[in-house]
């Protein structure tokens, strides 16, 4: 996976980015598995406006993503890498030999043509899918579920990744993104690999219109509003208020909002950086 800076044709594309796709083998998604997509534009029902800079964008169809990988002992071979507007990772077409198409999140060195497998007595590849008491430690993985059978939750986003690192009694200790280390039991499936498109981050739009296809609406500093929209706006001038805070008055950058006395908390061996 490569990324391309363009060339200077027009303003738009002086700082411009992009991926080149060239993990990706079609652009034609499987109609089985597409679904509606409703966009709210941020309104409520009764239509004002709930949610802050939302609005417009591409029109998107869902794709329906097989997150708790429950086919087991059954081998799948990949039909092929496609986009999915939807996220960040590139999302892989499998072929089940009893006939059954599903998508699944894409990891990289995911090729068309391999053959993965999920459940008990599998080999740790790239793209199969194991309990967390199967995994040899030290081994990368992704789509990690929290609990038994709910699905793949954590490390789903494009070029994340957690470790495996320890085995005690019935959790294993993981190492997630963030840097938090946390148990997770040991019934719990992941997938081994790093979540493809790891260069996405390294992206750069090259232009405002291109957020607003993606459906984000102009963002206000909230400084430059009146005190009675936000606690930091007010003031003379150019002069900004007070310490970084959000419309209720929370603290941001490193005020803890987790509560303190949430049940998982136990579970949590050290807090992310």
């Amino acid at each position: 996976m490569a990324l391309r800076k363009l060339k200077p044709v027009t303003p738009g594309q002086r700082f411009r980015v992009v991926t080149d796709f060239d993990s990706v083998t079609t652009d034609r998604p499987e109609k089985s598995l597409l679904a509606k997509k409703k966009r709210s534009g941020g309104r409520n029902s009764e239509g004002k406006m709930t949610m802050r800079y939302l609005g417009g964008g591409h029109k998107k169809r869902y794709r329906i993503i097989d997150f708790k990988r429950n086919k087991d002992a059954i081998p799948a071979i990949v039909k092929s890498i496609e986009y999915d507007p939807n996220r960040t990772a590139y999302i892989a077409l499998l072929n089940y030999v009893d006939g059954e198409k599903r998508y699944i999140i894409a990891q990289n060195g995911l090729k068309v043509g391999q053959t993965v497998f999920s459940g008990e007595n599998v080999s740790p590849e790239v793209g199969n899918t194991m309990f967390l008491s199967d995994i040899p430690l030290g081994t990368v993985i992704s789509c990690i579920e929290l609990h038994p059978g709910q699905g793949a939750v954590m490390a789903r986003s494009a070029g994340s990744f957690a470790q495996l690192m320890a085995r005690e009694g019935k959790y294993a200790t993981v190492k997630l993104p963030s840097g938090e280390i946390r148990l997770i039991l040991l019934t719990c499936k992941a997938t081994i690999g790093v979540v493809s498109n790891s260069d996405h981050q390294l992206t750069v739009s090259g232009k405002a219109g291109r957020s607003r296809w993606l459906g984000r609406r102009p963002r206000t500093r909230p400084v430059v509003m009146n005190p009675v929209d936000h606690p930091m706006g007010g003031g003379e001038g150019k002069s900004s208020g007070g310490h970084p805070r959000s419309r209720k008055g929370i603290p941001a950058k490193g005020f803890k909002t987790r509560s303190k006395t949430k049940a998982s908390n136990k579970h949590i061996i050290e807090r992310r950086k």
